[in-house]
């Protein structure tokens, strides 16, 4: 299946592309840019985080709604991240000694559909 990705490195660049073999236990993936069609392996390693999105364009005057209430999608959460930016969702697999973890908006109208968090990116991981 061939998943829309914005990867966000920990050294604040951002690239946006494709993949069809991205899995939470593997320590990188083939990964397609957008923009010159170039294939090349990303080290998980090197990410903060890698956002699932529904498109690449989204639409920037929507604002997500932080405070809704979603079943079925696990614990709720902030993420601190070292960079100062903070995330909020859901998540049914959090543990600190993994490489990272899924984590689903709380607004299921957000253009990410899910979030791979690296936890050497986070500051503190909080349950809500």
């Amino acid at each position: 299946m061939q998943n829309n990705l914005v990867l966000h490195f920990a050294d604040g660049t951002i690239r946006k592309g494709t993949t069809d073999n991205f899995f939470p236990n593997r320590d990188q993936f083939h990964f397609r840019e957008k923009d010159n069609n170039k294939v090349g392996e990303i080290q998980v390693s090197d990410l903060k985080a890698a956002y699932f999105v529904k498109t690449f364009e989204g639409n920037p005057a929507y604002q997500e709604i932080a405070d809704m209430d979603r079943v079925g999608f696990g614990k709720k959460i902030r993420v601190d991240f070292k960079d100062g930016e903070t995330q909020l969702g859901y998540t049914q697999g959090y543990t600190p000694a993994r490489t990272g973890f899924f984590l689903f908006p709380c607004d299921p109208a957000s253009n990410n559909d899910r979030i791979f968090i690296i936890n050497a990116a986070t500051e503190k991981v909080h349950f809500l």
